[in-house]
């Protein structure tokens, strides 16, 4: 019997603002129990989360995952590091990237995927000036404006 399909989303609305994205890749993230029923429900954070290489394996940091209420034993810290699985040539390829001024890599969404598993997408992004964010701003107010008429 198929899963149902998991509509939960937690979106990063700032990083697309803040960051110019130059690829994307969905990697999977090592929880614990009561980790993965908040995330289920829906109360995670994505807000100033970023990744960074540690011995060679990528963890996100500010990821805030609230602690489950109906948890009766002791339940997970919701500021943690946790680390995120991807195959070895595209860690190869981001911690060569990430070496480069001017990139890091940013969580864009978590989600948990058709087989039940939590995801998170990330992005090797370059940080946006002042003046590309007020570019960013004109480009949306015209398509508002385009679509509204």
């Amino acid at each position: 019997m198929p899963k149902a399909k998991s509509r939960i989303q937690i979106n990063n609305r700032r990083a697309s603002f803040d960051y110019e994205f130059l690829e994307t890749y969905d990697a999977g993230i090592v929880l614990v129990g009561s980790e993965i029923k908040s995330l289920r429900m829906g109360k995670a954070s994505l807000t100033d989360a970023f990744c960074y290489f540690v011995n060679g394996e990528l963890y996100v940091k500010g990821m805030n995952i609230s602690t489950y209420f109906w948890s009766s034993w002791n339940g997970h810290e919701p500021a943690r590091d946790r680390k995120l699985l991807l195959t070895k040539r595209e860690l190869r390829h981001l911690q060569q990237s990430v070496k480069l001024k001017g990139l890091t890599i940013v969580a864009i969404r978590a989600y948990i995927a058709d087989n039940g598993y939590a995801k998170l997408k990330i992005a090797l992004a370059k940080g946006k000036k002042e003046y590309d964010k007020r570019q960013s701003i004109k480009e949306k107010d015209m398509r508002r404006e385009l679509d509204r008429s």
